[in-house]
């Protein structure tokens, strides 16, 4: 299930479809009425804090999922916890460096959002718990684990690792270790996007982006500016809190202060703050990801503006492979593995024959080959060569500086290969 939060528009952008300067004032915010009314403001708060109302239950979304879909779906929450569990083994075998953070758990989200309603030509922009969000947007798991191996067939060359997976083709717009990074780079996806559109008369252009990050992200600055201007310019751009209710070793409930009315945080009601609806979904529920994701992408694409979604999930893994979790309380672990996605869509589908024993079992199996298989790949794959240290770093050459000699350094002998003798 999920609900929503909204309030009356004051104004709206206007947007007209003529060439020249009719298309740039697309990109003109209304102002509006300079000061609103009293009342108007009283609207703004009561709205803000009236309760969310409920949508419909998952009982009765049987008819809009088809067996299809919904085996796809199961297929890639399986997939990303398979593949999350394959990664803790080869940590702990000594094949991965640094730190890996595992999104075991969570893969309802994932899937709901990426999986069920993005296209290929669509954005996402993600944190250092990105594997499954690589995995849910198409990029093949030997293309994934390897990156993690840190070998040379990796998404990126094996030079970013757990925390930095990209890839133009399938608009990964990067993990990013500090939080809040990514999402004003996802908020740029998605002005080029309607710039395109508006301004230079591509009608196809109708990609959206959406910015994946935690809870904790949503004290940090990048998190308000951005919600501003994708709110500023009607942009085609989701915002997806995956509130796992812990940033790092900090609850949820002890870094955030409530919201107007509430005896606790929550993050959703602050979209209707900036003039976009904010969403509450249960992050368990890959149906009900799926039925709030489907809507906003939706309202992305018509031009109507971004969304907030913040999906309640919860990690069954500490912050990272490093992460003893002393913490979280059994009871409290106890508590969300019951509510594991998995199994929860599994026992759905049975019930509403969208699949037999047999299906998910071929499932399971495909599944299982994929990830060992991926394994095999990344074991077997070269390292990357010396020489893609010296890569993306100067457009120009010289930009290495000179050497003692008075050449370039990207003149000296072996200089190109990565051998030189640098002082």
């Amino acid at each position: 299930m999920y609900s929503i939060a909204m309030t009356p528009r004051l104004s709206s952008c206007s947007r007209t479809g003529g060439a020249g300067a009719d298309r740039l004032a697309a990109f003109r915010p209304s102002r509006g009425p300079q000061r609103p009314t009293r009342a108007a403001r009283q609207v703004f708060a009561k709205a803000v804090a009236t309760p969310t109302k409920e949508a419909s239950t998952s009982a009765s979304k049987s008819a809009s999922i088809s067996s299809e879909t919904a085996k796809e779906l199961y297929r890639d929450m399986v997939l990303g916890r398979e593949f999350e569990e394959m990664c803790a083994q080869m940590y702990y075998r000594g094949k991965m460096f640094g730190f890996v953070h595992l999104y075991s758990g969570q893969e309802a989200v994932s899937t709901g959002v990426i999986k069920a309603c993005l296209r290929k030509d669509d954005y996402i922009s993600s944190t250092y718990r990105d594997h499954v969000h690589a995995l849910s947007k198409g990029i093949s798991a030997r293309k994934i684990m390897s990156e993690l191996f840190g070998k040379k067939t990796g998404t990126c060359r094996g030079q970013g690792g757990s925390m930095h997976m990209f890839d133009a083709e399938y608009g990964l717009l990067g993990g990013y270790a500090f939080i809040g990074e990514g999402i004003p780079v996802g908020l740029g996806a998605a002005f080029t996007s309607a710039y395109k559109r508006r301004v230079l008369g591509d009608d196809g252009a109708d990609q959206v982006a959406v910015n994946f990050f935690g809870d904790g992200t949503c004290n940090v600055g990048q998190f308000y500016e951005s919600l501003n201007m994708a709110s500023l310019y009607k942009l085609p751009c989701i915002f997806v809190v995956e509130n796992n209710r812990w940033a790092i070793g900090m609850n949820h409930l002890r870094a955030t202060g409530s919201t107007l009315g509430d005896e606790e945080p929550w993050i959703h009601k602050k979209g209707p703050a900036f003039g976009m609806p904010g969403v509450h979904v249960d992050g368990m529920d890959v149906l009900a990801v799926r039925e709030a994701a489907l809507e906003a992408v939706a309202r992305a694409r018509r031009g109507e503006g971004p969304t907030l979604i913040e999906a309640e999930t919860y990690r069954f893994r500490g912050h990272s492979l490093a992460d003893p979790d002393e913490l979280r309380s059994r009871e409290e672990k106890e508590h969300y593995a019951a509510r594991d996605p998995i199994p929860q869509l599994r026992a759905y589908m049975l019930k509403h024959g969208l699949a037999s024993e047999t299906d998910l079992a071929e499932l399971h199996a495909s599944v299982a080959a994929e990830v060992d298989d991926c394994v095999e790949y990344a074991d077997a794959s070269p390292k990357p060569d010396m020489s893609q240290l010296l890569e993306n770093v100067f457009a120009d050459p010289k930009g290495f500086g000179i050497a003692p000699d008075g050449r370039y350094r990207y003149e000296l002998p072996g200089f190109t290969a990565g051998t030189a003798e640098v002082s």
